[in-house]
């Protein structure tokens, strides 16, 4: 039995009561009058005791109702579990405090859970929580002139395991990259690649690193006669051709950290004229102006984002007929919407808190919900002890690097393991351990023990062909048992509350589970025992664990190797 099951036979027998009571309460003529409260399985939370001796499962239901209801607490917690006894499944309810229900489930309900998760597979853990939402999820966007750094590291980790977990609750998912290749930034950047190619210091704003010697050298190899073309022309090639390779070498480094977009978009498509001559910035402020919200002053065209909660108004195209980047922030978020995304979130660093205000008042201008379709995800910073900067880059550290120091299954668990909001301070040391004290080597090391397990009892003619749940008695089974009946509450709150974190931690908890379980039980008989029902179901729940820890594994980016 599931914790879902049993809130759902709780409702029935719960609304069953209270329907009664009223009924009671008004009297036969008077109880259509007056409906009784519908209960959902919402009300009917089950969480852990933390005393696994009151049972596998608790509930404040009663607690709940009694004072809407005018009832005893303790009292309507009694009715409630003595209905609840008769459960099939349930061994005991009973009733503790002052109105709680502690319910224990019989081996053979709580038994059966291994062999299910080990037929839904992959698809265990998934629900349709968030079915309907369909959601545009923005993360690193990095501007295309140069490396991706330690802190492009953190975020390009956490949202694409937000996108998972988001995904594995139900919700329509894209993860979308904007590239930032217009403006003053890659005038810049294009000009330090051809100062660079020139044998020219890099001027002044530019881009200084080794990195981009090593563009220029790649610019010189695709257009050998870059340096005899006019001034002008040979700045837009080396921008154009840099822009293309640094993008690549990009996408490269995300690929190889696991992390996949759906989406690239340009800001350039932003301002580049349609066949009508006009762009979708032109149309972005047409729209705005259209919802009531745009206005002229001192030459210049604004938004009065203040009606929104923005501390100040902005100014979205200058008195020299130039847009601000605000514009193209406007173009990009109605861009989103008209693509069928209802719910844009975005994850942004430590440096984009005034973003906040700004795109909340983007969305009420646009005419959306500030407080519903738009969400903003602020990343704090993170250190790495003795990290070095880039040879390449000069004045940062590299995913790259990182990810040839580190390795992508640590950075992203590690990464991964924590709240957005909290800095954070790795220790490669421990990183690169092989012990209990490394938590990434912790949890792959138990699905490795899981497959072990399984290479080892086929070998000493252990299968799955019978299953009896109803020995999976011991206490350590019990307890993994629950534990894996957690996984798929754990992934939707993860999804919902945009915290794949909460994930990191239920696999190192059921990591802890399985090894006590490994200690106390055995899937292989001893010496010359022979092979029983009870160590082919035992496989099952061996197997069962190892599935959830690949699963949970995999909505974090991490792999789950089968050898250790």
């Amino acid at each position: 039995m599931t914790p879902a099951e049993l809130s759902q036979s709780l409702v029935g027998i719960v609304q069953s009561i209270v329907d009664g009571r009223r009924s009671a309460e008004l009297g036969e003529n008077d109880a259509t009058d007056a409906a009784a409260p519908v209960i959902t399985a919402a009300d009917v939370v089950l969480e852990r005791p933390k005393n696994r001796d009151h049972g596998d499962w608790a509930s404040n239901i009663a607690m709940k109702l009694a004072k809407p209801l005018g009832a005893n607490p303790r009292e309507l917690a009694t009715e409630i579990a003595a209905a609840a006894a008769g459960i099939d499944g349930i061994a005991s309810a009973e009733v503790a405090g002052p109105g709680f229900i502690n319910f224990r489930i019989d081996a053979a309900a709580a038994g059966v859970l291994a062999q299910a998760i080990v037929e839904a597979g992959d698809a265990y853990g998934t629900s349709d929580s968030l079915a309907g939402n369909t959601i545009n999820l923005e993360f690193v966007s990095a501007n295309p002139t140069g490396p991706l750094h330690i802190g492009h590291t953190r975020w390009a980790a956490l949202g694409d395991s937000i996108g998972r977990v988001l995904r594995a609750a139900g919700a329509t998912v894209a993860n979308e990259y904007y590239i930032n290749d217009a403006g003053n930034q890659m005038q810049n950047f294009g000009a330090s690649v051809l100062a660079a190619a020139q044998g020219e210091p890099t001027p002044e704003g530019g881009y200084p690193g080794a990195y981009i010697a090593t563009l220029a050298e790649q610019v010189l190899a695709r257009e050998p006669k870059l340096l005899e073309l006019d001034d002008a022309i040979a700045l837009h090639t080396a921008t154009e051709i840099a822009y293309e390779l640094q993008l690549a070498e990009i996408k490269a480094s995300l690929d190889r950290f696991n992390v996949h977009f759906d989406v690239w978009t340009s800001e350039r498509t932003l301002h580049a004229p349609g066949e009508d001559g006009v762009s979708d910035i032109d149309t972005a402020v047409e729209r705005l102006r259209a919802q009531g919200h745009v206005y002229d002053e001192d030459d210049a065209v604004w938004v009065r984002t203040t009606d929104f909660g923005d501390d100040k108004d902005r100014v979205i195209r200058r008195g020299n007929g130039i847009y601000t980047y605000f514009a193209a922030d406007a173009a990009y978020y109605l861009n989103k919407g008209d693509r069928g995304f209802q719910h844009k979130i975005y994850l942004l660093g430590a440096d984009h808190h005034g973003y906040v205000h700004r795109l909340k008042a983007l969305a009420g201008a646009a005419g959306d919900d500030p407080e519903k379709d738009v969400e903003v995800l602020i990343g704090q910073l993170v250190s790495i002890n003795g990290a070095k900067l880039s040879k390449r880059a000069g004045n940062i550290i590299e995913l790259d690097d990182l990810q040839a120091w580190l390795g992508t299954d640590a950075l992203r668990y590690t990464l991964g393991r924590y709240p957005a909001d909290s800095p954070l301070t790795i220790d490669p040391e421990i990183l690169q351990r092989k012990s209990n004290d490394n938590p990434v080597f912790y949890v792959q090391y138990v699905h490795a023990r899981t497959t072990g397990v399984a290479r080892n009892a086929a070998q000493s003619g252990v299968d799955r062909s019978g299953f009896a749940p109803e020995l999976l008695d011991h206490e350590s089974e019990s307890a993994l048992l629950g534990g894996l009946q957690e996984f798929p509450r754990i992934v939707a709150q993860a999804a919902t509350l945009r915290e794949p974190h909460r994930v990191a931690r239920y696999l190192e908890e059921l990591a802890g589970l399985y090894h006590r379980w490994y200690d106390s039980c055995r899937v292989i008989p001893l010496g010359d025992d022979p092979v029983g029902d009870v160590h082919r179901t035992r496989l099952w729940l061996n197997d069962a664990t190892g599935q959830v820890i690949r699963n949970g594994l995999a909505l974090l980016g991490v792999s789950a190797p089968e050898r250790m």
